[in-house]
This record gives structure tokens, sequence and C-alpha cells, in this order.
């Protein structure tokens, strides 16, 4: 206990000559040992590196995972050292609603045979996202963070110790300060026989002041090597996460080429089957039963070179009637839009592309892609 008691009174002690020292380098009242131009740009540096290492990760956070309660809920399992339960991505959800719509629309409805291939589109791109998700934590994020709550804290640390090694030594040069100048006005005294004892007092404190200073010096040196060497180490620090952030990019890299491989398969199996125009009819209902009626979607833009199909007359001979095997949406006003399974007139005019005919239904005219029609005898 009583050496507790002994341990507690110099630690307070020690505090309380820190804090006096600290206040008055504030107030200007004492001297501040200064630390070395290289060793001020090492820890600009280290700071910087600090901050823009935080804000990258949580950014980076914010990017994989934007819901902001999941993230916390993370956060926590991750604390409590507990394994996070498996999330389903957003796109498996929506894959999921869109295979359980298809089933209540039924399968075999155009509508819900679509829904059925988006949907497990969707729940594809979504295991995508959670291999990618996974792949960045491990190979970005997780080095950051060991950074941020290892490296960093280490760095830290090591610089509070420096710091209360330098309030410490410049304390020690003050008390040394202090006895040199009381020593001095004491040998300035008239009475020789009392200043003598008086003298000889001063002298031990003085030496004993500067004992300490020598012991405060040495651990001062020491400490500021070790932070120096800890504040050098993040250079290796910048070469890691550079390498992390190549690995970022390219597990980005092989994620945004897989979504764009599967929109686009997607994109051709759907090719056939989507209706291209809409169909309205004199009362703002859809009417498929109605040719006539189809208008497209887009209006043609002024600069395109179009066909004008009115100045086209048929020949006498030559026509032929031919099956739409696959809705066709009219990319400008020279083309026709067409209707899976209707039967058009179709024929040929001189000069014409040959993947490309003239078809006719009803007073409508237009130009119309072969591959996309059945020529009947």
């Amino acid at each position: 206990m009583d050496f507790n008691v002994r341990k507690l009174a110099t630690d307070a002690g020690i505090f309380f000559s820190r804090a006096v020292q600290f206040t008055e380098e504030k107030l200007g009242q004492a001297e501040k040992t200064e630390l070395d131009t290289h060793f001020e740009s090492l820890l600009s540096r280290a700071d910087c590196t600090k901050n823009w290492t935080e804000k990258i990760y949580r950014q980076t956070e914010v990017l994989l995972q934007p819901n902001p309660g999941a993230r916390i809920e993370e956060f926590l399992y991750e604390k409590l050292d507990r394994k996070i339960p498996p999330r389903a991505t957003n796109g498996e959800i929506l894959g999921q609603f869109m295979l359980e719509a298809a089933k209540e629309f039924g399968p075999g409805t155009p509508y819900g045979s679509t829904l059925i291939k988006v949907g497990d589109c969707q729940r594809t791109l979504g295991g995508a996202q959670r291999d990618f998700l996974q792949t960045s934590s491990i190979s970005f994020l997780t080095p950051l963070r060991n950074f941020l709550e290892g490296d960093w804290r280490t760095i830290s640390k090591e610089r509070r110790l420096l710091e209360n090694r330098r309030l410490d030594l410049d304390a020690c040069k003050a008390r040394l300060k202090k006895a040199k100048a009381s020593e001095a006005k004491a040998a300035a005294a008239p009475d020789f026989q009392e200043t003598r004892p008086r003298n000889y007092v001063l002298s031990a404190s003085a030496s004993a002041a500067d004992h300490e200073l020598r012991v405060a010096q040495t651990e001062f040196d020491r400490q500021a090597e070790v932070t120096r060497l800890l504040l050098e180490g993040i250079n290796s620090t910048h070469v890691n996460h550079l390498r992390c952030l190549c690995e970022f990019v390219e597990a980005q890299t092989v994620y945004y080429n897989q979504c764009h491989k599967y929109m686009q398969e997607l994109q051709r199996e759907l090719g056939r089957g989507c209706p291209d125009s809409l169909e309205v009819n004199a009362h703002g209902v859809g009417s498929p039963t109605d040719p006539s009626t189809v208008l497209p979607l887009s209006s043609p833009s002024p600069d395109t070179d179009t066909l004008q199909i009115e100045e086209v007359q048929p020949p006498a001979s030559g026509t032929r009637k031919a099956k739409v095997l696959y809705a066709y949406y009219a990319g400008d006003s020279s083309e026709l839009s067409l209707m899976a399974d209707e039967l058009i007139t179709v024929y040929t005019v001189p000069g014409m592309d040959s993947d490309w005919l003239i078809g006719e239904r009803g007073n409508q005219k237009g130009k119309v892609p072969v591959t996309y029609l059945e020529l009947l005898s």
C-alpha cells in the first residue's frame, strides 16, 4: 500500500509539472524544445495520411453499402466478434420479387415469361455484386481499417509519449535555469558567511537539476528515435495502400464487365419478344388486333436521312404476302413498325438494300427488315 501511495504521489507530481510547463508555454512564459524540420515533415505527412485514409475508408463503405442501418449492424457484429449473417443484395431481392410476380401473372404469358428472364438476370447480378463486395472488403477496406486501428494507434501512442518526454525535458531545463539563477543571486550577496552554506545547498540543487536534465534528454532522444522510425514507416503504408487500390480497381473492372455481359445477354434474349411499339386506339386503350393504330414511340429526327415512302409506287406485279415473326419498332419515319404474327404485303424497289423490303399494311407503308418476316407463296 505504501508503495502504491508513493507511486501515486510521484505520478501526480509529474502530471502537475507537465501541466505547468504546458500552460507556461501557451502563455509564452517558458521555452519549448522544437523538433527538427525533417521530423516535423514526417509528422505532417503522417497526419495527412491518416486524415485522407479515414475519408477514403468512410466513403468506400458508403459506396459498397449505401444503407447506414446495415453499416451500423455490420459494425456491431464486428465489435461483438460475431459472424455477420448473410444478407441478400438489392438485385437478388428485386429478382425474387419478379419471379414471384411471374407466378401470379402466369409464366406462360408474355409479361410473366419476361419477368422470369429479367428476374433471373437480376439475381445473377446480385450474386456478382455480393462477390464484388466481399472481394473489395477483403482487399481494400480491411487494409485501410487495419492501418487506422493498428499502425495509426501505435503512432499516436508514441507521439503522445514523445510529447510527455518533451514536457519533462523542458521542465528540467526550467528547473536548472532557475537553480542557476538562484545560485548566481546568492553569490552576489554581501555577507559571505551567510552565503557560504546557502551556496552549498544551491550547488547541490543545481547539480540534481542538471542530473535530471541529462536523464530527461536521454529519454526524449530515445523516444524521438522510436517515433521517427514509426513515422518513416508511412512510406511502406503508402506502398501497401497503392497495391490495395489497384486490387480494388481490378475487382470493380471484373464486376462491371460481368454486369455488362449479363445485361447484353438479357437484351439479346428479350430483343425478339418485347413489344417495340405503343398501341393506342381512339379511346386511348391498347388494341393489339388493330394494326392501323400502331404509333411509333419516338418522332423522327429532322437530321435523319429518311426514305420518302409516299413517293414510291408499288409495281403491278411482284407483291407477296409475308407473316411477321417478331415485333419490330420502326427506327425512323421511313420504316414500318410490325406486330408479331400479323400479315402484310411486301415488295422491293430498284436500288434497295437486299436486307429490306417495302411493307404495306392498309394505308401504311415503310421499310421492313427481311429477317423479321416469313415470305409466303
